[in-house]
């Protein structure tokens, strides 16, 4: 009997054994063989051999090498903590710890204590740059490949990005004995999980600091990589291992044409939804979308429901309250996020700050965080862009003047600026338009421990003014190893 790695699964040929094969086999008519995930390679080989069944394993094809890194820092107490969790654990698993306090360290401790050809799996170029160089920096006799961006080297230590990994998998899923997930976030995605579930390394590591989806989606996770076996959140790391921080949320108003072009537009959606029964919630929410392609009205509706968001994330009130928090720390490193690229450009033009969105050239993008870390450029501008992969640690106040309701992103750019460095105290604010929705949308972002714990204050930047709530509208939320 034979077991082999065929097209991203495993195969099991010429079973002979009164017993029926390991459950995680279904019998393929095609091939008139036994076919299982990849991704269950572990358990299969384990299963075989307390079955005392003789079988010949040529499915994996990595090696056992010895990872010897150069000298490296000691590790802290939580990652050594994180590294001896993940190994109690069969070597595998997800380690849950703040951006900036060294997710990374504990990557590069795994690949040296499994001491198996490893793949780290990164969501982005620039973050597998950022990998790239520091394996290359960390394992210096060894040559590392790359696996996106224009590159297609497998070696025995080697970098992917998600998308390159998913569309490649079936062909090396047995290369690799060790899978590190950066940003694991990413992986259960529909597309993503393949770079799991086709892989056979029996050694996985997930890395993330904000490991819930708002699909649910997370939960996959226990069978693609493991279940979560350490976990640290800001608050636990603020003052000692993170920069101390403070959130202060500033509330402005409307000038009267907003708030009537506000009104009118959220009037003219709202009576839509009454008409059609439409219910809150992310249902609610999927059904306005069938609807306001289905009609008119509808469509007329869809258009009202996006200006008046438009105008309560782009209130001119806002730009006014940059240009003071601008003023307020004049020799600071400052992030200000927005929710879109327009809102982005217009301020870049006005306030002559410059500006990173997905449309920046890579060199470019290099040049400006180069020259922001450097301090020849004290703002910089981005609406997603920045959330996650990127390296500003000189950055200690961002300004989220607009943003998704989504906890993870609002915990992203919290985590931009908390690097820690002597003397460092970070703050993050958030500009909210008073009497809209808005004020619903900073609520459910805001639910997590990280802003409990904040010490968060709240300050108005104008007097007066209707509140409205507005939280009941259509919206998004946006072992043993069995030997091998």
């Amino acid at each position: 009997m034979e077991l082999t790695f065929e097209e991203g699964t495993l195969v099991l040929r010429e079973w002979e054994a009164a017993d029926p094969p390991p459950p995680e086999f279904d019998w393929d008519p095609r091939r008139d063989v036994y076919r299982a995930q990849a991704l269950d390679y572990r358990a299969v080989v384990s299963r075989l051999r307390r079955s005392g069944v003789d079988y010949t394993d040529s499915a994996k094809d990595y090696s056992t090498v010895a990872f010897d890194p150069v000298e490296q820092p000691a590790p802290r107490e939580y990652q050594s903590e994180a590294i001896e969790a993940w190994a109690g654990s069969g070597n595998r698993g997800i380690t849950v710890l703040p951006t900036g306090s060294g997710k990374s360290l504990v990557g590069l401790m795994a690949i040296s204590r499994v001491g198996r050809s490893a793949l780290v799996v990164a969501p982005t170029i620039e973050l597998m740059n950022q990998w790239y160089d520091l394996l290359c920096e960390a394992f210096a006799e060894v040559s590392v490949g790359l696996l996106g961006g224009g590159y297609h080297e497998i070696r025995e230590l080697t970098i992917a990005t998600y998308h390159s990994a998913y569309l490649h998998v079936e062909q090396w899923g047995n290369r690799f004995g060790l899978i590190i997930f950066d940003e694991v976030h990413h992986l259960p995605g529909p597309q993503f999980s393949h770079a799991a579930e086709m892989s056979l390394a029996p050694y996985r590591l997930g890395l993330t600091a904000t490991l819930e989806r708002p699909d649910g989606r997370h939960q996959l996770l226990d069978r693609l990589v493991g279940a979560v076996n350490y976990r640290q959140e800001i608050q636990q790391l603020a003052g000692e291992y993170l920069a101390r921080y403070r959130v202060e949320r500033r509330e402005v108003q409307m000038v009267a044409e907003e708030r009537v072009a506000y009104r009118a537009s959220e009037a003219e959606y709202r009576s839509f939804l009454r008409a059609k029964n439409v219910t809150t919630g992310s249902a609610g929410w999927r059904e306005f979308v069938r609807l306001s392609g289905s009609s008119a009205a509808g469509r007329r509706a869809m258009k009202a429901y996006r200006e008046h968001r438009r105008i309560a994330l782009g209130a001119a009130a806002k730009f006014e309250e940059l240009e003071s928090i601008l003023k307020a720390h004049p020799r600071d490193r400052v992030i200000v996020f927005t929710q879109d690229n327009e809102t982005v450009y217009q301020i870049s033009r006005a306030l002559l700050i410059p500006a990173i969105t997905h449309q920046t050239r890579t060199r470019e993008r290099r040049e400006i965080l180069l020259k922001f870390n450097r301090g020849e450029y004290l703002a910089v501008l981005t609406s997603k862009v920045l959330n996650e992969g990127v390296n500003v640690p000189e950055a200690n106040v961002a300004v989220v003047l607009s943003g998704s309701a989504t906890i993870r992103e609002h915990v992203q750019r919290l985590g931009r600026i908390l690097r820690p460095r002597e003397g460092k105290e970070a703050v993050l604010y958030e500009v909210v338009t008073k009497g809209t929705m808005e004020k619903e949308v900073s609520r459910r972002r805001r639910q997590h421990s990280a802003y409990a714990a904040a010490g968060e204050g709240d300050a108005s930047a104008a007097v007066g003014g209707e509140e409205e709530g507005e939280g009941d509208g259509p919206a998004r939320a946006g072992g043993d190893a069995g030997g091998c």
